[in-house]
């Protein structure tokens, strides 16, 4: 194998010398279009011709790790835990490429018998491309680990290999030229489908099962979000970005006038800086704020899923301080709080110096404690959703210390009961969640209100003094408390 080494070496040399004066010379830049492609070309076939030569060391490389001895191992000797680690040292990629050649390395590898015999590749066609340099490690691993999910006979999938090898060298039956990995992998998807026409249920059944969305916590303004989506959903929110961020598409403004996005000429056409990903962060915010205002959608509390800001007047008129988003923990900028109230409807909620609910203001009716036009206090033993939101802004949530239901999930407490009497008023209303409000006679915690202002007494084991102990999770109302407190 020396004289191996020295060839690839002595390649490698030569190969630097040329993109070392290539670099320091710029020559690509005043190469023709035709020639910077025929660079691009013959640079992408030397590279498929030495993954050619890393996918077979790495097949050995698993081969030499195989023992049931762990001393025995290649992988021991060279102070690896697996095969991975050991590819991704020597080649210096990262952990998903080495993992790529690892797989297709085990695909397309000869594999010794225990009788010293040598057995054929899983993949011998593929093997056979690669060899050639007509694919690389990821046309390898994307048709490989097609076939290896579809329930198939060996026969079937021999047959599958075959046609997407011959397909790979521009070969196949469909005559569409050399196709990318990308395509290949459809290619192979096809085929699968094709052999194994029950697949997708199975499929399908797992994916329901693991389907899931997870939002993390707010972290530097920024909310990370992972998790699957099943395939029809990810179809209808690709669909959905396809039609929000189309160059041609048509908007039309609420006065009903349009506006044709497609410029006139290439010179008028406005430069979109958005990444791709922030383009489709943004197709799924409108998609969001489209279902908020659906009809269709479950209300909370009689009205839309209306994002809640809460900030401060004091903040708001003098351009200093942060807003708060029911449902963040974070604080965001003022810009947020005027952002989203430029694009709907506002509902101010006064409160005064005690915290207690003084006045909600629509923008077409004011609303006072007195009852004048009075939806502060309705006739009615249900709250609407305009006290909802002003209980909401004080309360932040449900009020009993080290609870952290939040505001949306809980239920409206009347402290008066409203069977004796007790008002549909914000003056007698406290947010509560399912399991407090439900065992508030039980277990031993006391709500009672003081001019407007939810107070908390809890049981013995939390309290042995049984001191009443104002609450207020909502973020404005806790800083207006701090600020009052120290002046």
């Amino acid at each position: 194998m020396n004289g191996t080494n020295r060839i690839i070496r002595d390649l490698e040399s030569r190969l630097g010398a040329v993109a070392s004066e290539v670099f320091a010379e710029g020559a690509l830049r005043s190469a023709t279009d035709d020639d910077v492609l025929a660079v691009m070309d013959a640079a992408a076939a030397v590279i498929r011709r030495a993954e050619a030569l890393v996918t077979e060391a790495a097949g050995e490389v698993q081969a030499r790790s195989a023992s049931s001895a762990r001393a025995e191992r290649m992988t021991t000797r060279y102070g690896c835990r697996h095969t991975r680690e050991l590819i991704q040292r020597v080649t210096r990629t990262s952990g998903r490429t080495s993992g790529d050649y690892a797989r297709a390395g085990a695909a397309t590898a000869t594999r010794r018998a225990l009788t010293g015999d040598t057995l054929p590749a899983p993949y011998p066609a593929l093997r056979a491309a690669v060899a050639a340099g007509a694919i690389g490690v990821d046309a390898v691993t994307a048709v490989s680990a097609t076939l290896d999910a579809a329930d198939i006979s060996a026969e079937q999938r021999a047959a599958a290999e075959t046609e997407l090898a011959a397909s790979a060298r521009g070969e196949g039956a469909d005559e569409n030229g050399l196709p990318t990995a990308d395509d290949l992998r459809l290619q192979a998807q096809v085929w699968a489908m094709y052999l194994d026409p029950d697949g997708a249920e199975p499929r399908a059944d797992a994916a329901e099962r693991h389907r899931g969305l997870v939002l993390g916590a707010c972290r530097d303004g920024r909310v990370p979000i992972r998790g699957e989506l099943l395939p029809e959903v990810a179809a209808q929110l690709t669909r959905l970005d396809h039609a929000i961020n189309n160059p041609r598409a048509r908007v039309t403004f609420r006065d009903n006038t349009e506006l044709e996005s497609e410029p006139e000429s290439e010179e008028d056409a406005p430069v979109d800086s958005r990444t791709r990903p922030q383009k489709l962060h943004d197709a799924f915010a409108t998609a969001l704020n489209v279902a908020a205002r659906s009809s269709e959608v479950p209300t909370i509390g009689g009205a839309a899923p209306t994002l809640l800001v809460s900030v401060r007047h004091e903040d708001l008129a003098s351009g200093h301080g942060v807003a708060h988003l029911d449902g963040i923990d974070e604080p965001v900028p003022l810009s947020v709080a005027r952002r989203i109230a430029c694009s709907g409807s506002v509902q101010h909620v006064v409160f005064d110096r005690a915290g207690r609910i003084a006045r909600i203001e629509i923008p077409d009716r004011v609303f006072d404690r007195a009852g004048r036009i009075a939806r502060i206090e309705i006739p009615d033993r249900v709250f609407d959703h305009h006290q909802r939101r002003a209980i909401t802004l004080r309360d932040g949530g449900c009020i009993i210390p080290g609870c952290d239901v939040p505001a949306a999930w809980c239920e409206i407490h009347h402290v008066h009961e409203a069977a004796t009497g007790g008002p549909t008023s914000t003056d007698n209303g406290v947010l509560l969640c399912w399991h407090h409000h439900r065992t508030l006679d039980s277990g031993g915690w006391s709500v009672r209100m003081r001019r407007g202002v939810p107070e908390v007494r809890g049981p013995g084991w939390w309290d042995p003094g049984g001191t009443w102990r104002r609450v207020a999770k909502s973020p404005t109302r806790t800083l207006d408390r701090y600020i009052a407190a120290r002046t």
